[in-house]
């Protein structure tokens, strides 16, 4: 297809008009890949639960990729586009921490953030919502949407990280698996083999086995370097 599927309609002007619309593909879609993974969200599946045939898809997407594509771009309307308040700073920790609570419920997106961008009109307006709170920060606009692009990049492998530790405590909780390694890592400690590991076991454990959410921090130290004014290139002794 030439044109992107934001540019087609939805139904063409001759022929048998359309038995469904694309929000509702892309809602059972989402559903699929919610319950069983992306993997899991094949033609056949998707028809499946649609109680049509996969050919009949097509009269709607061009391929799977265009299928994730309005997937993507549907979940982008969950977030809550605030009017900027004037801390830009405030304002895009605030859009990672609702990256990471749209990224739990919609697991399946987080390898997808780093890949090609969705362009979808959900995904249009969460740009323009990000070039909005940083609308008079002294950066070009090529460095705000790498900043943003970062960001988006830093919670997904955040939330990757996170739900691999999940898979890993194998049915433990949170508390019951702190306190399995901290129990190790005294021992370990303990044989003075790791003096800098012993030390920091001595202060304070926590910051080792249960450190407090770094979302927060690690996405300010981010964007703060991100956004800092360019420094200008040094071109050697005149």
């Amino acid at each position: 297809m030439d044109q992107a599927i934001w540019m087609r309609p939805e139904s063409m002007p001759t022929g048998r008009p359309n038995e469904r619309s694309r929000a509702e593909i892309t809602a059972a879609a989402v559903a699929i890949a919610d319950t069983d993974g992306l993997d899991a969200v094949t033609m056949r599946r998707l028809a499946s639960s649609l109680a049509t045939g996969p050919a009949s898809l097509y009269r709607y997407v061009a391929n799977r990729d265009e299928l994730i594509d309005l997937m993507v771009d549907s979940v982008a309307a969950e977030y809550e586009l605030d009017p900027p308040s004037g801390d830009w700073l405030a304002d895009l920790v605030g859009l990672a921490r609702q990256t990471r609570t749209i990224m739990r419920r919609h697991p399946w997106l987080v390898p997808l953030v780093t890949g090609q961008p969705t362009m979808g009109p959900n995904s249009l307006d969460l740009v323009e919502h990000v070039l909005a709170v940083l609308d008079d920060h002294p950066a070009s606009v090529g460095t705000k949407l790498q900043a943003f692009a970062m960001l988006n990049g830093i919670v997904a492998l955040f939330m990757q990280n996170e739900l691999a530790g999940e898979r890993r405590r194998n049915g433990q909780t949170i508390e019951q698996w702190q306190a399995a390694q901290t129990a190790y890592l005294r021992h370990i400690a303990a044989q003075g083999r790791h003096p800098r590991l012993s030390q920091a076991m001595m202060q304070d454990p926590t910051t080792i086995v249960a450190p407090e959410d770094p979302l927060d921090l690690l996405t300010m130290r981010i964007l703060k370097g991100a956004l800092n004014p360019a420094t200008p290139t040094h071109q050697g002794p005149e």
